[in-house]
């Protein structure tokens, strides 16, 4: 089993990092993504997968990550430190965590994901789990992870934007991820169904700025080239730059209504 985080490595040493989602959470589709350069696949265990519970599920995945030499980022259902130690000991080393509003939320879920933490103990525990058979036991282990998991956090609501710097001061979190679309309802006075786009825009352009005075890294998504390489000049270090189904509709539909024309 591969023990080194590249994910966590690129973002520490400045650099930027591109994605893609596989909602088919196929493990061809992740070594494929993994063929073609891309530096982490994005599985949304919140909306759709197998049970973020289950295991062997999780373990297939990073099989497939490590054969395609790319990493997982994996965005959890809820912060649950119960979760977050079984998708860490089944070999995951990059989560998300959703619908975070307050520091105090993050420091419990980031606390949980660490077997040291702010210069005490952290709130990992060991077990028996793949991460933990693979990479050695106890001293090498516990030694050895803290330094390869990347803990992120959603910035998806009006309440997480007002307490930005709170959660940012957050120790040992390792990136922010901005998500637009619960922004816009969370801004929308009432009526999810409209769209206040220059509140949206603010809040995005101030967890921006925010994240960029503190050092932590920040990503979103951006599914147009153009848009992307904007994002990357703005500060944005992690994009998402699509997904496979998306993909397949584009260009396999593309290419049919070419040929039917």
């Amino acid at each position: 089993m591969r023990s080194e985080n590249g994910l966590r490595r690129a973002l520490e040493a400045g650099e930027t990092v591109f994605g893609a989602s596989a909602e088919t959470f196929s493990p061809t589709v992740i070594e494929t993504f993994g063929a073609i350069g891309l530096d982490f696949v994005w599985l949304d265990f919140e909306h759709a997968g197998p049970s973020p519970y289950d295991s062997t599920a999780l373990e297939e995945l990073t099989r497939a990550a490590e054969a395609g030499d790319v990493e997982l980022l994996v965005r959890l259902p809820k912060p649950e430190p119960a979760l977050i130690r079984k998708v860490l000991d089944a070999g995951v080393r990059s989560i998300l965590l959703p619908r975070i509003e307050t520091a105090e939320e993050l420091e419990a879920a980031v606390k949980a994901a660490h077997f040291a933490y702010d210069g005490d103990v952290g709130d990992r525990g060991v077990g028996v789990g793949r991460s933990g058979n693979w990479a050695g036991y106890v001293d090498s282990y516990v030694g050895g992870e803290d330094g390869e998991v990347l803990v992120g956090t959603m910035i998806e609501n009006a309440t997480a934007v007002e307490n930005i710097e709170e959660i940012l001061a957050v120790p040992q979190l390792g990136f922010a991820f901005v998500g637009p679309a619960d922004l816009s309802m969370s801004l929308s006075d009432g009526d999810p169904l409209e769209k206040n786009a220059e509140a949206v825009s603010a809040a995005i352009d101030r967890t921006l700025a925010a994240c960029l005075d503190a050092g932590v890294p920040i990503g979103r998504i951006r599914n147009d080239a153009a848009d992307a390489a904007a994002a990357v000049d703005a500060g944005y270090q992690l994009v998402r730059i699509g997904g496979d189904t998306a993909s397949a509709r584009e260009v396999l539909g593309a290419r049919l209504d070419e040929l039917r024309d």
